[in-house]
């Protein structure tokens, strides 16, 4: 099948990479045409695992390739993939604003009937929008082209986006009453369900709730560990300890268990915002989100406040990790965003070390910021190291020479990766959250 990516982020630029590496010819569209080139020379423009090496292979099958110009693409494909960015806009709803130019685009210029695919993750009804607006354009053309809006939201970790495109939990697809574009949904799905993976279809207003539900849902029971690392704290009680009790049972399980700063990244914040927006503007009640949106920025505040009141005057701290999570180079909504300026302004030296995110984060971060080459060149000489994101190069830090290392002995774990007690033998007075 011949398809079209519009979009070249961490969405986009993994789907158009995926589908091409499932036989598709695919066509990846974006308006910045240094992003267009770089692609083409064989260069992803994010850290993921394994995505550069799937653009190379798709460029050289010819199965892969990258434009900037939607209007010349629209005659070869018959799918339209949007997968534009759906930024935090005015009083925290989606913008939406490249969603419409996209539908609004393909509307002026198709030339044949075409399946119009929202990736981007859009409030519920947006798809809704997109037809009428799509179809106002068509019929100012005097076209009768058929376009239908099919939502098919991803839920991809970054970090480990290209197998969970691959092979993913499920695939959701909201079509309103059209079987054209349920087959063509089939089709191109067909490499990934003959497999096993399920593919649920649903109407489209569904499809758009579930990409929210499902984020809203996960950072909830982050939230819920987190708020329960101060009653750990006030009473005795080791937060991972509660975690492996409640986790091990069948109802509940592990996964985002892990007590820490709170989640960070380009969707939690977000959707979870957006999804308290969409409530408000309907009049209902989502109080269990709200509270899980107030208890994260409590969390990150209250660790940051106590490492703050600790330090000694001009003190030099050193930082591990930049990013919001290991293995992406992302910096949105990342720890280190709020923590660094804080200290900067205090009157601290700051030393950072992160294995992939440096260069994205000079453009964020104060200039007083120090980069350095390595976990223990970022500790040397710090009064307080303090870990945001929890790379594997982290994990396995000698602990004592980490404390050789440093001229103070305060380890800020704002990850739970450590052991307290064989931090504590390595000589360093161990902060973790949740343990005592």
């Amino acid at each position: 099948m011949k398809i079209a990516v519009v979009g070249t982020g961490y969405v986009g630029l993994v789907s158009a990479a995926c589908f091409a590496e499932l036989g598709h010819t695919v066509i990846g569209v974006d308006i910045d045409a240094a992003k267009v080139a770089k692609l083409k020379s064989g260069k992803s423009t994010i850290y993921e695992p394994g995505l550069e090496e799937l653009i190379v292979k798709g460029l050289k099958s010819k199965l892969l390739s990258f434009t900037t110009d939607l209007a010349a693409t629209l005659p070869h494909v018959q799918v339209v993939f949007s997968a534009v960015a759906t930024p935090q806009g005015e009083d925290h709803k989606a913008d939406l604003r490249a969603v419409f130019t996209v539908a609004e685009t393909v509307a002026k210029f198709a030339d044949h009937d075409l399946i119009f695919v929202n990736k981007s993750t859009v409030p519920v009804g947006t798809g809704e929008k997109c037809e009428e607006r799509m179809s106002k354009v068509l019929s100012d053309r005097g076209v009768k082209h058929r376009i239908p809006v099919v939502s098919n939201p991803e839920f991809l970790r970054e970090g480990m986006a290209v197998s969970d495109t691959l092979m993913p939990d499920r695939i959701i697809v909201g079509i309103n009453g059209n079987d054209h574009a349920r087959k063509i949904m089939e089709d191109l799905y067909r490499p990934i369900t003959r497999v096993g993976k399920p593919m649920v279809f649903m109407t489209r207003e569904s499809a758009e709730i579930v990409k929210y539900a499902s984020n809203a849902f996960l950072a909830t029971k982050i939230s819920f560990i987190n708020m329960l690392t101060e009653l750990c704290e006030a009473t005795g009680g080791n937060i991972r300890d509660v975690a492996k009790g409640m986790g091990l049972d069948n109802r509940i399980g592990p996964r985002f268990l892990h007590a820490g700063i709170g989640y960070g990244g380009s969707c939690f914040p977000k959707d979870v915002k957006a999804l308290m927006a969409t409530a408000k503007e309907y009049h209902l009640d989502l109080s269990i989100v709200e509270a899980t949106d107030r208890i994260n920025t409590r969390q990150r505040q209250r660790f940051f406040e106590k490492i703050l009141k600790s330090l000694p005057k001009k003190a030099t701290v050193g930082i591990w990790g930049l990013s919001f999570k290991p293995k992406t180079d992302d910096m949105r909504e990342a720890p280190s965003l709020d923590l660094i300026p804080m200290l900067i302004d205090a009157g601290h030296t700051v030393h950072a070390f992160d294995p992939e995110a440096m260069e994205n984060a000079k453009k964020l971060l104060p200039a007083g910021l120090v980069f350095t080459q390595s976990p223990m060149d970022a500790a040397k000489g710090a009064d307080a190291l303090v870990l945001l994101t929890e790379w594997d190069i982290f994990r396995g830090a000698d602990l004592g020479e980490l404390k050789k290392a440093m001229k103070g002995k305060d380890l800020w774990d704002g990850r739970n990766i450590y052991e307290p007690q064989e931090a504590r033998d390595a000589g360093l007075a161990y902060h973790g959250i949740g343990v005592n």
